[in-house]
């Protein structure tokens, strides 16, 4: 809901596409500036506790736009530097709580958990923007608050859970800080899978456009950009419930890669596109796809880590993610405002294609790896 709403708040101020580009740009830039802090602190300390007090600092954030929203004083300027503290905020997060699950999942068991929790998220992100939509009849200032009073019902529900310590590990020598970074560069197939989805979704972020393509191409309004929104994640949610069920178990290197190539071609065709309808169906199909790669990618991940390294390596693992998601916003609006929204989202799936070929010559291992 949260993203639903800057973004289309940044739209409504500026109407510049490159600003949407900056949207991504300034959540991206915390997570690369704290990502070796952020790691070593989910090694350390309890897990659970810091993933609760970054929700905490999100409602905050969330409260402020809301006040600013009605208060009719929400700048530019300010809407980034809320987002800012919410990205922030997301670098603390999001390795721990990618370095939480297998302490509550049994390895036997994790790729279908992951599948599991990988839903539950999903259907979140499917009735964020769904219901943003809606709520937008009220006002963008009712979809801030709201999205603020969730974060509270989080945060709560997250201290429900058991304390979560790895008690031995030190975070102050630069060795123990950079850990995640020499053990990834060890392991060519984990080093293979997040890098190919960080140049794979860098180059086919044309979600990032979506309040364009919603306003200009599409003329859906809000309602529109927010089911659009949901798109991608109605698709990740069918996977998830399929993979929960039929775990994937043999060929997944070739299966990544499959998955990769459908994102890249799904990617064009969304850009071509001029039917809402249509454009959902792609969206639809798109999410699928890459929550195949997900799935996939975290799974290798997280199994082949240590359990009192993996906060440090879930920490390298989400700039990869942040880079392919909050820079790929930028990167596709830098190209927009170059080359006009449509060209520069076919050059990305292109972008995608050619990547995914690449990556089959470097990474023959992460190809041919037969099980998880």
């Amino acid at each position: 809901m949260q993203v639903v709403a800057t973004g289309w708040s940044v739209y409504e101020l500026t109407r510049d596409p490159l600003d949407l580009g900056f949207v991504g740009l300034v959540q991206f830039a915390p997570r690369v500036a704290l990502t070796l802090w952020a790691g070593a602190v989910a090694d350390r300390y309890d897990r659970r506790l810091i993933a609760c007090l970054c929700t905490v600092v999100q409602m905050v954030a969330c409260t402020l736009l809301a006040l600013g929203s009605w208060s009719e004083m929400l700048s530019r300027e300010a809407i980034f530097g809320l987002i800012a503290v919410i990205g922030s905020a997301r670098a603390f997060e999001m390795p721990t709580m990618q370095s939480l699950l297998p302490n509550v999942i049994p390895e036997s068991a994790f790729p279908r958990g992951l599948a599991m929790s990988t839903a539950a998220t999903q259907i979140a992100i499917i009735g964020g923007p769904a219901l943003a939509g809606l709520i937008f009849l009220a006002g963008v200032t009712a979809v801030y608050a709201v999205a603020a009073a969730l974060f509270i019902v989080a945060s709560a529900m997250m201290l429900t859970m058991p304390a979560i310590r790895i008690a031995n590990v030190r975070v102050r020598s630069s060795e123990s800080l950079l850990a995640g970074i020499h053990y990834i560069a060890s392991q060519p197939v984990i080093l293979g899978a997040i890098s190919l989805d960080l140049f794979a979704v860098l180059f086919g972020g044309a979600t990032a456009m979506l309040p364009i393509f919603a306003k200009d191409v599409l003329h859906v309004g809000p309602t529109g950009l927010g089911l659009l929104q949901a798109g991608p994640a109605i698709g990740a949610l069918a996977m998830t419930y399929f993979l929960s069920r039929h775990p994937l178990q043999r060929n997944v290197g070739r299966r990544l890669f499959v998955s990769v190539a459908i994102f890249g071609v799904g990617t064009i065709l969304f850009a071509l596109s001029t039917s809402f309808w249509l454009t959902f169906g792609i969206l639809i199909v798109i999410g699928a796809a890459d929550c195949v790669s997900v799935v996939i990618r975290q799974s290798l991940v997280q199994l082949e880590t240590p359990d009192d390294m993996r906060g440090r390596v879930s920490a390298v693992n989400s700039v990869f993610i942040g880079a392919s998601n909050q820079l790929g916003e930028f990167e596709s609006g830098v190209m927009a405002a170059g080359f006009g929204v449509v060209p520069s989202v076919v050059l990305g799936g292109l972008g995608t294609l050619l990547v995914a070929g690449l990556w089959l010559r470097l990474f023959p291992t992460l190809v041919h790896r037969d099980q998880l």
